[in-house]
């Protein structure tokens, strides 16, 4: 330290700034059954893999690997093993197709407090009725990202202080990322 200056601590009103703690989103319930499912894909997959490498470079084939392939050779469609085989590979495809088209977390937004969170509907339904109140404003449009907001106004309204107000109301949500404002206005008539 050099000598005469006085210490951060010592200055009037000086406030040591917090690290910013990472947030992490909600997880969804799927996340558990996809890290199962590939897990189980690795696995099955790498034993697979190895036992034919294993064949073609001269070597003798698993056991298991000889009685499944026989077994798959043997048996008929109508035998009870192939058709409960076939029903759980059924069940299982289905509720992958479930998991997959069903919607996960994506659509909430993690808040600075432990395990808070806001659906982006929400947020663009507080920044909609906050630009719907600016003077100027005819219609306005809002789309939320996980990382950035898109408004686009319409009205004969001045596009710094719709920028402003906007930002000022994003900024109230206490979002515990960033999320950048893009504000785009229309005036009425013109052409694009």
């Amino acid at each position: 330290m050099t000598a005469g200056l006085p210490q951060p601590e010592e200055v009037p009103g000086f406030e040591e700034i917090p690290e910013p703690v990472p947030v992490q989103g909600p997880r969804s319930a799927r996340t558990a059954a996809a890290a199962v499912v590939a897990t189980a894909v690795l696995v099955i997959g790498g034993a697979l893999l190895y036992d034919v490498i294993a064949v073609r470079t001269g070597h003798q084939a698993r056991p298991w690997r000889a009685k499944l392939a026989h077994e798959l050779a043997t048996r008929h469609l109508d035998d009870p093993w192939v058709l409960t085989g076939a029903g759980i590979a059924v069940l299982l495809g289905v509720w992958l197709c479930v998991l997959a088209f069903t919607p996960g977390m994506r659509r909430w937004l993690p808040l600075r407090q432990e395990g808070a969170v806001i659906d982006r509907s929400g947020v663009a339904a507080l920044i909609t009725a906050r630009a719907e109140e600016l003077p100027g404003v005819d219609s306005v449009a809002v789309r939320v990202r996980q990382n950035r907001t898109r408004v686009t106004v319409t009205g004969a309204a001045d596009p710094a202080g719709v920028q402003r107000a906007l930002r000022a109301e994003l900024a109230r949500i206490p979002l515990a990322g960033p999320n950048q404002l893009d504000v785009r206005a229309h005036r009425p008539g013109r052409h694009h």
